[in-house]
């Protein structure tokens, strides 16, 4: 995973009235947190931040002020209609220190035959991956299955270096079968009509 620059500034000015004015600025407020350190309260230019969070985990190194810092978004807070960043919580990582994660799960491949449905049980999978090192995705292979058929997340090959973050049983995706709708029977048609 590649690392996306970005320029930050300390802010020292807090509440409402500051953030609006912030995102009048395109800049998105943000906090950075972790290894115990005091959180630094900072402003980032929101295109920037936008375009890096376009990717699951985005690995971002902030320059602040002229300080080097490499963090993930923790928290991402959108504003409801027109869905543009509001505030982000990022978390402090260093290269090679292990982080818990959600990755994106995608499935390839054709079901058996018949009709049926597969359920994105989890849509991502809890991870442990080195912090330089986050899937973007995982891919999992549905070729074949048929109704009552699932995958579990032993079942998933993981990228070297990722392991589970959640119990081996855990169902990730599962295949149902279709339900058709029975069409209504004629006398039950007429009498819905005469009614």
């Amino acid at each position: 995973m590649a690392e996306t620059k970005i320029k930050a500034t300390v802010r020292s000015e807090f509440g409402k009235g500051s953030a609006r004015r912030l995102r009048r600025a395109e800049l998105v407020p943000g906090v950075i947190y972790g290894h115990g350190a005091d959180p630094v309260h900072v402003a980032i230019p929101s295109y920037d931040l936008m375009m890096a969070l376009k990717t699951s985990n985005a690995l971002i190194s902030l320059d602040i002020e002229g300080k080097q810092e490499l963090v993930i978004p923790k928290a991402i807070q959108r504003e409801a209609i027109r869905g543009f960043l509001v505030h982000v919580d990022l978390l402090l990582v260093k290269k090679g220190e292990k982080v818990n994660v959600e990755v994106p799960v995608h499935a390839e491949g054709d079901l058996g035959p018949g009709q049926h449905l597969l359920e994105h049980v989890l849509s991502a999978l809890p991870v442990i991956a080195e912090a330089t090192h986050i899937p973007d995705s995982i891919t999992v292979s549905v070729e074949g299955l048929v109704a009552g058929d699932s995958i579990q997340a032993k079942d998933i090959k993981l990228p070297k270096g990722t392991e589970l973050d959640v119990e081996d049983e855990t169902i990730v995706l599962q295949v149902l079968a279709a339900q058709a709708e029975e069409p209504a029977a004629e006398g039950d048609a007429a009498e819905a009509a005469a009614e």
